[in-house]
């Protein structure tokens, strides 16, 4: 079934005026043809709204009942005009929601603050909740429907989430500037793995992917700490306490405030994928569809 807003707004008038003759004036409308309207809709209705009589016509209960129905449907369209003018005035600014996104702390330092800030400059009015969490815990998050969206390292987590490629990055050496290394163009971990090392905690998905290369190898590695972020692991490298491997884009962040260089990595594992998860795309919300294929947009692509 479906019901004419223009009859609908039709029959609050005639309740509301009391008489079809001023709500047919009122909605710019023959009285005939309002009349007309009324009968078709109590024929779809298949329900008696008014008892006619020589005395003119009065309302029955279904009447006051089909009332506060019609006028909250009625609202809610005005409602929708309202929202579109909005977003016409203000290109979309008007969007609101929000969307839970968890990500690791690679994507967090490299590429998570300036898209976020181009995002929510074109939806400032969209609340974005970010934690960071280590992979493995955010692909059950996103399982579990505690999180929207999910950026991690490609792995393997099941097949109740969704990965789209994110961004890529690369592992690089960060040394103090007067480490026997620091004039090194280009390390490999067999060299690098001679020296202290300042490691990542152990759940982190950089622990894992440095332990099970050296074991590749052969290699035993000489981890004198583990910290729980890049920033403590830059600072007890450049005091001096050892060396240590994470991102490149996250290192450049502390080589140009803290006493260190930054070499690259030259292993073919040192070049990882991060990746965009999530249980399907359709369930998404349309604020965080917008999301996604925004965090998803080539790097090289220009941001709104």
């Amino acid at each position: 079934m479906k019901l004419d807003p223009i009859s609908l707004r039709l029959f609050v008038a005639v309740m509301e005026e009391n008489a079809i003759a001023r709500a047919a004036a009122r909605e710019h409308i023959a009285p005939s043809a309002a009349s007309r309207r009324l009968a078709e809709l109590e024929a779809q209705l298949q329900v008696e709204l008014f008892t006619r009589s020589n005395r003119g016509s009065s309302p029955t209960a279904a009447a006051f009942a089909l009332l506060n129905m019609a006028r909250g449907v009625l609202n809610e369209m005005d409602g929708i005009a309202l929202q579109m003018k909005n977003y016409a005035q203000d290109g979309g600014k008007g969007l609101r929601g929000h969307v839970r996104v968890m990500a690791n702390i690679s994507s967090i330092t490299q590429f998570l603050p300036a898209q976020l800030q181009s995002f929510l400059s074109q939806y400032p009015l969209v609340d974005v909740r970010l934690q960071e969490r280590v992979s493995t815990d955010i692909a059950r998050a996103v399982e579990d429907n505690e999180a929207d969206i999910g950026l991690l390292n490609n792995g393997s987590y099941g097949s109740k989430i969704r990965l789209r490629p994110y961004r890529r990055d690369r592992l690089a050496v960060v040394v103090p500037l007067a480490h026997a290394l620091a004039r090194k163009r280009r390390l490999r971990l067999a060299q690098v793995i001679e020296h202290d090392l300042i490691g990542m905690h152990a759940d982190s998905a950089l622990n894992h992917l440095i332990t099970r290369a050296a074991a590749d190898q052969g290699l035993q590695p000489r981890l004198r700490m583990k910290v729980t972020g890049y920033d403590a692991l830059c600072l007890m490298v450049a005091s001096g306490l050892g060396i240590g491997i994470l991102p490149e884009g996250s290192a450049r962040l502390y080589t140009g405030t803290l006493p260190l260089r930054c070499i690259a990595l030259d292993e073919p594992w040192a070049e990882r994928q991060l990746m965009l998860c999530l249980r399907s795309q359709d369930a998404l919300s349309p604020v965080a569809q917008l999301l996604v294929e925004h965090l998803c947009l080539p790097q090289d692509a220009p941001t709104l």
